[in-house]
């Protein structure tokens, strides 16, 4: 792997290994710190209180990167060069006291940083605003410092800046005074009194409107939330701010965690490379998680505003009171919080819904990385550049992995411990042995098998074989797990999976279930747990062939492997009374259909059960569950049935998904699908409540199955919807219909429409990028590049970016695998421009290689190629190259 020097030259990067941690050496007892802001030049005044527990420390080395250091003082005395060594990435002082005062002061450069790690322009010189990102490691390109998150320390900020241009000035903790200086300029000092690490300082300073709400703790804390956004965007906060104030209610409800300073800012800005920050008392969030409105903003859009809102406040306990003694435990604080962030949603909407969905995220991206070169444990062992560890796998596999623990202790054992966990590591850096041990204490359970999991890379396999046996009246369950090798892990070890099920009647009834050796039954659905490579379970009294309902709630991060006939599944489709189990069911069965169609079968049972009971469901009057009636109507997507196929051409993937969707639709009929689109239509009040987001939402999904069999009664119904949509949910529905089906024309008349709409809404450019983007097929590769020219398309940002680039690659599989290999042409001489401007949103966009060894032998030849070019660009960044090399291996 490679790195970039400072003259563009390249080297092998370091990695850095689990294995070799060791704590430091030297300790930050307090920070003081004075940022004369500019946006051209800022310079950094920092006071370090350094402590050694050595009678003869160590040297002393902090980390720093792409600074100018003006002056060094140690105990007051100013050094000279010769009494420190300065290159590209550290400050080393090889001789001092074992308790000393060491103050530097450094210049920065923000407008000129486009990275967006460190301190930097939001917008235009005129009228944007500086701000901060230092998670990972952006905090040593703002001083020296050591850098890394077992170092934890109380910090105190003076801002200095020009009143006129930066009237606002934020620093994380609480306000501690503020006040004029000369020639126009004015100062705020912030203290923080919890310890915390670099990666969790951050400041604001420009012109930023606010909106506020007082607040009381359950503990009687009175605390004042602010949102902050520039004047345009002000008044999409409020949304926001409702659910700050239902997330915090819900974690001192569920977990016992109040809020602990007097204030909570949080901040809006559309130059962000993640999807929010939750430094302490001073979140930052990418504008598309924090702003929203009907206008402008999807169902789907306020649902995701809700739940990184809710992330971000959680992290106040699971990632910042509590944080990680190094980046490799980044799962303790994210699976953990990802995993809390899940739970808030499904109480606040629907249970059912949002466990498919995650489930459903978890397979379209969480999968297809545990299967490729880029695979890797939710603990890495070893890595060369953190930024590329923040994962499908770390996030949503690591609150799998939490979920699991969840359900093997019950919500009272697991509140124990997780009350536990925090008084324990309150104000530290912990691991995630150490999660596991306060959760294993206060249930007295040893969870250290569990610990497996976070060690080994790859998606289990989990074999179900069933039989019953009428004589005995016994029904015999035999459970095997295999996982296949990844990179640095040929041989994988067995790992501890909790299986929940229940097995039906025929008649619909759960039985009771009493396993060989037990008194009595346990209930109707319970848990069995395979510990070994194979194990054999056997239920007692059962007096028919039952039907299996296994892997109820997903109970595990596992692919099941189980046949079943169509008929069953079919049965549990149509009647299964959990919502996700009844999802599951159909998608195995659409699974099963699309193995046939692909192989181009004239006879598929599959398809005709799985068409057969989604028209019985779709025509019974007593199913009133809007939303999950459409995500029943839905295959699995692409990415997923691309797994089934290896290798795979994405043309016949496509092509036989596109005819399990048109024998849908078939199945339910034009006059049918028609009729009920009119009476949702007709039900549409452009509201946010409740009811009306499902029905949106199945709404959607009417007209994208209807536009299949009556094409042009679909179009009108869709251009009338356009023209008349009350919100965004509805104009965007309409717009993708028109867009993929439509004739030029119309198609171009819509997109026309749409922007002048709204071409002074960023966020909702976007969409108008993503939805030309995602239209399949190869010829949309033109369209892409004609919007890259387009004016309103930049690099520089990172929503932009993905909009486009990153849905042409990861949602339009025919265009982006276009065999003549031209997408991938296209993405590689777009990742060299971005890399140069960003390195870790073109890191980001490069891991859409991550399956092209799993592509048919010519694709997988031109994507190989592409892949080997790029690695050979000169200068690439550290970023860039360990995804490109990792990828290549």
């Amino acid at each position: 792997m490679l790195q970039r020097d400072a003259d563009g030259a390249t080297t092998p990067a370091l990695k850095i290994r689990l294995g070799d941690y060791q704590a430091p050496t030297w300790r930050i007892a307090g920070v003081e710190l004075v940022f004369d802001l500019d946006i051209a030049s800022t310079e950094v005044y920092a006071r370090l209180e350094l402590e050694s527990a050595d009678a003869t420390p160590a040297p002393l080395r902090l980390d720093g990167e792409g600074l100018e250091l003006i002056e060094l003082r140690l105990d007051g005395k100013r050094l000279g060069p010769a009494d420190y060594h300065v290159d590209v990435h550290a400050l080393q002082l090889p001789k001092l006291p074992a308790r000393c005062v060491l103050e530097s002061r450094v210049r920065i450069h923000p407008q000129a940083n486009t990275t967006l790690e460190g301190l930097y322009l939001s917008g235009s010189a005129e009228r944007g605003f500086l701000l901060t990102q230092c998670e990972a490691q952006g905090f040593r390109h703002i001083t020296y410092f050591l850098d890394r998150p077992d170092v934890l320390t109380r910090y105190s900020v003076e801002l200095r800046a020009d009143a006129a241009r930066f009237p606002v000035l934020l620093a994380g903790g609480n306000a501690a005074g503020s006040g004029a200086l000369a020639d126009g300029r004015h100062w705020a000092r912030f203290d923080d009194p919890h310890p915390r690490p670099a990666y969790l300082f951050a400041l604001v300073a420009g012109r930023l409107q606010c909106i506020e709400q007082p607040y009381t703790t359950a503990e009687g804390r009175a605390v004042t939330l602010k949102l902050w956004a520039e004047a345009d965007a002000i008044a999409q906060c409020r949304y926001a701010l409702g659910a700050l104030q239902h997330a915090m209610r819900w974690d001192e409800r569920v977990y016992g965690r109040n809020y602990d300073l007097d204030v909570f800012h949080v901040v809006a800005t559309h130059d962000f490379n993640m999807g929010a920050m939750e430094n302490k008392g001073l979140n930052i969030f990418n504008a598309k998680y924090l702003l929203a409105d009907v206008d402008t903003t999807t169902d789907e859009g306020f649902r995701a505003v809700e739940a990184v809102v809710a992330h971000e406040y959680f992290h106040n306990w699971s990632g910042n009171r509590v944080t990680c003694r190094d980046w490799f435990q980044l799962s303790l604080k994210e699976g953990f919080t990802v995993f809390r962030e899940q739970s808030f949603s499904a109480d606040m909407h629907s249970h059912a819904l949002k466990r498919i969905e995650d489930v459903a995220t978890l397979r379209r991206a969480q999968f297809p990385e545990d299967a490729g070169p880029l695979a890797h444990p939710v603990r890495p062992a070893e890595y060369a550049e953190i930024n590329n560890f923040y994962t499908a796998t770390v996030y949503e596999k690591g609150a799998e992995l939490i979920r699991m623990l969840a359900a093997r202790l019950g919500s009272e054992a697991f509140r124990h411990g997780t009350d536990l966990y925090f008084a324990r590591h309150d104000g530290s850096a912990a691991t995630v042995e150490d999660l596991l041990a306060a959760l294993g204490e206060a249930a007295g359970v040893d969870l250290t098998p569990y610990l497996a999991w976070y060690a080994q890379a790859g998606t289990p396999r989990l074999s179900a074989r069933c039989h019953y046996e009428p004589a005995t009246r016994r029904y015999v369950l035999r459970l095997a797990q295999h996982t296949a090798p990844t990179p640095g892990q040929p041989d994988k070890r067995p790992l501890p999976i909790p299986l929940k099920l229940a097995l039906f009647a025929r008649d619909g009834r759960m039985l009771p279930l009493r396993l060989a050796g037990e008194a009595a039954p346990a209930g109707t659905e319970r848990v069995v747990e395979l510990t070994d490579a194979a194990a054999e379970f056997v239920f007692e009294d059962i007096d028919e062939a039952p039907l299996p309902s296994l892997l109820r709630g997903f109970s595990a991060p596992v692919i099941l492997e189980c046949a079943s006939a169509p008929e069953d599944l079919a049965l549990l489709l149509q009647h299964d009374a959990d919502g996700f189990n009844r999802w599951e069911a159909g998608q195995h069965l659409a699974a099963d259909a699309f193995r046939t169609a692909h192989a181009g079968s004239a006879h598929n049972a599959a398809l005709a059960a799985w068409t057969g009971a989604l028209k019985a469901l779709f025509a019974r009057a007593d199913f009133d569950d809007e939303a999950l009636l459409a995500e029943l109507l839905d295959a699995p997507a692409v990415s997923e049935l691309e797994a089934l196929v290896e290798p795979h051409d994405p043309d016949a993937v496509d092509a036989a998904r596109r005819q399990l969707e048109r024998a849908l639709a078939r199945a339910l009929s034009a006059t049918t699908l028609a009729a009920r689109y009119a009476a949702l239509h007709a039900a549409e009040l452009g509201v946010h409540d409740a009811r009306a987001p499902a029905r949106r939402r199945l709404k959607r999904r009417v007209l994208e199955l209807w536009v299949l069999v009556d094409r042009a009664a679909a179009l009108a119904a869709a251009e009338d919807q356009f023209a008349q949509a009350s919100g965004m949910s509805e104009r965007l529905a309409a717009l993708r219909v028109l867009t993929r089906h439509a004739d030029a024309a119309a198609r171009a008349a819509a997109l026309a429409a749409f922007r002048a709409r709204h071409a002074q809404q960023p966020l909702v450019l976007d969409m108008w990028f993503a939805v030309q983007a995602e239209v399949p097929g190869g010829a949309t590769l033109d369209t892409v590049r004609a919007l890259l020219s387009d004016a309103a398309f930049t690099l520089r940002n990172p929503n932009r970016v993905q909009a486009l680039l990153g849905t042409f690659a990861r949602q339009n599989r025919t265009g982006f695998h276009r065999v003549d290999g031209a997408g991938y042409a296209l993405m590689v001489e777009q990742l060299r421009a971005l890399d140069a401007l960003n390195p870790q949103t073109a890191a980001r966009i490069a891991q859409v290689f991550n399956g092209w060894a799993r592509l048919e032998p010519k694709r997988r030849a031109l994507a190989e190629a592409q892949l080997r070019a790029l690695a050979t660009t000169p200068g690439l960044s550290r970023n860039l190259a360990d995804i490109v090399q990792r990828s290549l291996v």
